[in-house]
């Protein structure tokens, strides 16, 4: 009986144990989420830009040229 509890407790404490490491994991994928969203975002505006750039370059091309 004590040891079918000291296998059980041992058991508890590594999925305890892999239960940090998994929310900590989690936590880190989040953050690194966010950052690569807010560097998709900002690469969008970038390309817009451009695009209306080019696309004002374009219109100053004169048509029989």
């Amino acid at each position: 009986m004590i040891a079918e509890l000291d296998t059980l407790e041992a058991k508890i404490r590594l999925v305890a144990e892999r239960y940090e490491i998994l929310r900590s994991d989690n936590l880190s994928l989040r953050q690194q989420l966010l950052a690569v969203q807010q560097e998709n975002k900002q690469l969008h505006q970038r390309l817009d830009a451009a695009r209306t750039r080019v696309h004002t370059l374009l219109d100053q091309i004169p048509e029989d040229v």
